[in-house]
């Protein structure tokens, strides 16, 4: 057989089938066009196969509109989301040309079993969505365009607090914050969302629609007004969003938001780089109203009542963090400034603040220290007292909001600058606040006052039940005549000095609680020194020192002190003299009895004690009487009458000159050791000049009577 007769047979059987039938010129144009198609690399050939594949689906989805995937993406959708997904009416799901295009009419989302009772999480008439295929694919979640007729959304938190409706998939999986997709432009009619919140008491409803402008840069303005209720709070909002021209590059949506309670205001206006993007959002806030309280219970975070204010601050959300900038105004009659961060590490709030006062009034304090700023207002220093079983009280008994500040943390500094008030030496107040799961800490808290300075760390801790709370407060050397300048001791010419110590701990929800049960030690110290007063002299009651005073017109000659110790041992809210004793240059002042944090009743005696011989002194007992909001000075104690009687008893009987035996001070007082004394040691460490222990002191007792608490 001829070999080129075999080969031209071998080949006609061997031509492909696509072949048969084609003109020959054809033929060879196909086979030089396959020869180069085998040419081309293997990987070259199957990316070629796979655009071809990924062509023909997208051009038979798009002449198609993919409404054969209807039930096949309702079952898809239900599998992934764990929620029954249903269309009712129309389904598309398609590419055009490039976006993916998403409609369904009569599309409803169920809820999770535990709010399924509530209805659906998600329902809408009509939705027309356009979403970025390519951003899509990098898991960046961008609608470019949605358009919703009759929707309602249900955003809601379980009554726990671990679960919420818009958290997919295991329906016990923990409840994740909500994050929108962004959105490009959009058409809403006819939509609402609910959104609530049990722990926080926050209920709302929000109406959203849209209403086309006429002007050119404006395609769409989003408008929206909401109801809800805040801790039993109503409230009502207002806004709108308004969206720049899709041929406008670089627009900007404007955004404005009105809110109102029944006692506060809030206007936030600004731009957001997308209609639901807040990430980089730059707005500007001003709050006002007459209770600051009332305004950060929104929040679920406890702050003191104050009196009316109004504040502005530059607003933007980064990194997830709140961050109030360049915050400026006033509470009452006080100015605030500084920078707040608002964030929620590990699901719950911090607030994290850089705050300064230059000029705080002593009303607008009274709060903080559970005082009632409006009654004070009224009733200047007349508010701070209340009759409490026809006895004045003082200190303050506004309760801890320890349900609340158990919701939030925070680290707060303040500093203040100057505190505005009649007789308050105070000034350059340093605050450092930090509350960590309900242990809230004002450590240091430190201010000058009249020329010394106080540093002070307390610890509230309401981890426990009843409340604890520990006091420190020290106050440095502090000359007497700047503090006690408005009791009559003059500044020129006293050179003596005071500090202190008071380190106690309590138990209870109050000041007046915590104090009224409290334990500890109170120690005032006078080391050597001069008080330039008269009433010094009325003081020790030496009738002779005070007339010769008097007859040469030396009133106010310095009264010499060499130390002194007022102190104090409390035990269950009764503080007691341990000891009283102050070293002069002439006398020994001694002190007995006591005062209670728990009725604030004041039982004190001080006496005097000459060094030296004395005609005319009265050494008797000055009574330290009535209560801490209304103290009462009882000189005519009933020591001076018994000398008085003797006196007048030994003039009829003797002589006149007799009645003057009973007033005689034979000047036997011993001279106190200063070491324990300015040691602030208790009484039973108290020595004489000659290192005898002193029995003259430790009789710190309360008088025979009844506590009352």
């Amino acid at each position: 057989m001829d070999p080129k007769e075999f080969t031209s047979d071998a080949r006609t059987e061997a031509e492909p089938l696509w072949e048969a039938g084609v003109d020959p010129r054809r033929r060879n144009r196909l086979r030089r066009a396959h020869r180069r198609w085998q040419r081309l690399p293997l990987p070259v050939r199957i990316l070629a196969w796979a655009l071809l594949i990924l062509f023909t689906a997208w051009l038979i989805l798009y002449i198609t509109k993919g409404r054969f995937l209807k039930h096949p993406a309702e079952r898809f959708a239900t599998s992934l989301l764990s929620r029954d997904v249903k269309v009712e009416g129309d389904f598309q799901l398609y590419f055009a040309p490039f976006s993916l295009k998403f409609y369904a009419e009569g599309l409803t989302v169920a809820n999770p079993d535990w709010a399924k009772q509530d209805g659906s999480f998600f329902k809408a008439d009509v939705i027309d969505t356009r979403i970025s295929t390519r951003r899509l694919i990098f898991g960046n979640r961008t609608i470019k365009a949605l358009a919703l007729k009759g929707g309602t959304v249900d955003l809601r938190w379980s009554r726990e607090g671990d679960r919420n409706t818009w958290t997919f998939g295991d329906p016990n999986r923990k409840g994740k914050p909500l994050e929108l997709p962004r959105i490009w432009r959009a058409i809403i009619s006819g939509s609402q969302v609910h959104y609530e919140d049990p722990r926080l008491q926050l209920y709302t409803d929000v109406k959203i629609d849209t209403v086309l402008a006429s002007d050119r840069a404006i395609d769409n303005a989003i408008t929206f007004t909401g109801t809800g209720r805040m801790r039993a709070s109503p409230f009502t909002m207002t806004g709108s969003l308004l969206t720049p021209n899709a041929t406008v590059a670089g627009g900007e949506n404007k955004f404005a938001l009105h809110g109102r309670s029944a006692t506060a205001y809030l206007d936030v206006t600004g731009t957001l780089d997308a209609p639901t993007q807040l990430e980089g959002a730059r707005l500007d806030m001003a709050v006002y109203g007459t209770n600051l309280a009332d305004l950060f219970d929104f929040l679920g975070v406890a702050v003191p009542d104050t009196r009316s204010y109004r504040f502005k601050s530059d607003v933007t959300y980064i990194d997830q963090a709140w961050k109030f900038a360049r915050l400026r105004g006033v509470f009452g009659e006080s100015d605030l400034n500084g920078n707040m961060t608002i964030t929620m590490p590990n699901d719950r709030l911090l607030i994290e603040a850089d705050l300064a006062t230059q000029h705080l009034h002593m009303i607008d304090i009274a709060p903080f220290v559970g005082y009632n700023a409006q009654r004070i207002e009224a009733k200047g220093a007349n508010g701070l007292v209340q009759q409490v079983q026809g006895t004045p009280r003082i200190l303050p008994d506004a309760p801890l909001r320890v349900e609340a500040i158990k919701r939030f943390d925070a680290k707060v500094h303040y500093k203040v600058r100057d505190v505005m008030g009649q007789n308050l030496p105070i000034s350059n107040i340093a605050l450092a606040l930090d509350l960590d799961k309900s242990l809230l800490k004002l450590s240091p808290l430190t201010f000058d006052m009249a020329g010394g300075h106080v540093w002070s760390d307390i610890a509230i801790n309401a981890r426990r039940m009843p409340v604890h709370t520990d006091y420190d407060i020290r106050l440095s050397p502090t000359p007497m005549g700047k503090l006690l300048g408005r009791w009559g001791v003059e500044e020129s010419g006293t050179s003596g000095t005071i500090n202190a110590r008071v380190k106690m701990s309590g138990e209870g929800d109050t000041v007046r609680k915590s104090l009224a049960t409290s334990n500890g030690r109170i120690a005032v110290i006078l080391p050597k020194g001069s008080m330039w007063t008269r009433n010094v002299q009325l003081a020790e009651l030496d009738i002779g020192v005070f007339i010769q005073k008097m007859f040469e017109k030396k009133l106010t000659e310095p009264v010499q002190i060499n130390c002194g110790l007022i102190a104090f041992t409390v035990r269950d809210g009764i503080a007691s003299a341990d000891p009283i004793l102050i070293d002069t240059q002439k006398n020994v002042m001694l002190g007995r009895g006591a005062f209670s944090f728990r009725d604030e009743r004041l039982d004190l005696a001080v006496r005097a004690d000459g060094k030296k011989f004395s005609l005319f002194s009265g050494q008797s007992p000055i009574g330290v009487n009535g209560f801490f909001a209304k103290p009462g000075i009882n000189p005519i104690s009933p020591e001076l009458l018994a000398r008085a009687g003797l006196s007048l008893g030994l003039g009829v009987a003797a002589s006149p000159l007799a009645a003057i035996i009973a007033f005689i001070d034979v000047g036997d007082a011993k001279s106190a050791a200063c070491g324990p004394v300015l040691a602030g040691a208790q009484a039973t460490a108290q020595r004489t000049t000659k290192g005898k222990p002193r029995d003259d002191v430790g009789h710190g007792t309360p008088s025979k009577r009844e506590d009352r608490r």
